[in-house]
C-alpha cells in the first residue's frame, strides 16, 4: 500500500518516490496544498475502490498514517 501511495503522491507534487517516507508530512514535507490532498483522496477512492470518510482523514498528517488508514479500509 505504501509503495502505491507513494506513486500516487508523485502525481500531485514534485518529489521522487525515494524521498517519500512513512513519517513524511503531506503539507510540511511534501508541499501538498489542501486542494492537492483532497484531489488525491478522490484518486485513492477510485484506485482502491474505497469510500474515504472526510472527517476521519482530517487528522492524517503523514504518509504512514494514510497508508495505515487505507489498509484498514481495504480489509
Amino acid at each position: 500500500m505504501f509503495e502505491r501511495l507513494s506513486e500516487i503522491i508523485c502525481n500531485y507534487v514534485e518529489v521522487e518516490p525515494s524521498d517519500i517516507h512513512e513519517d513524511s508530512r503531506f503539507m510540511e514535507d511534501l508541499g501538498f496544498t489542501s486542494f492537492d490532498f483532497m484531489s488525491m483522496l478522490g484518486e485513492l477512492e477510485d484506485e482502491f475502490d474505497l469510500e474515504i470518510d472526510q472527517q476521519e482523514v482530517a487528522g492524517i498528517r503523514t504518509v504512514g498514517q494514510a497508508a495505515e488508514y487505507l489498509e484498514k479500509l481495504a480489509n
